[in-house]
């Protein structure tokens, strides 16, 4: 629409064993809303696409334990976790543990 300016955005940083799911991209540019959150940003990225959605959360919306979410260098778990702001411009990381021996 004309007069209106686009949402502000920020990037998501994909992990290498969850790029299948999003075309092979290491990075995901995504609209935020003013009051965003980390929960409704994965809800943006898992729409869509069930099965990376089943990687990064539980059937409660809970992250997976081996899940780590960063918001320009912090770990959300250390925040307000799924609550934890995400502003317009931020860079968000979601890592996953790597078992094996």
């Amino acid at each position: 629409m004309p007069g209106t300016s686009p949402l502000p955005s920020v990037i998501v940083l994909i992990p290498t064993l969850l790029r299948q799911y999003v075309d092979g991209r290491s990075a995901v540019r995504m609209n935020v809303a003013d009051d965003g959150d980390v929960a409704s940003l994965l809800d943006g990225l898992g729409e869509g696409r069930p099965l990376l959605e089943q990687r990064i959360r539980e059937e409660t919306g809970a992250l997976r334990r081996y899940v780590n979410i960063y918001v320009d260098g912090e770990d959300v778990r250390r925040l307000d976790g799924l609550a934890t702001a995400v502003p317009a411009g931020a860079t968000v990381m979601i890592m996953q543990s790597v078992a094996g021996g």
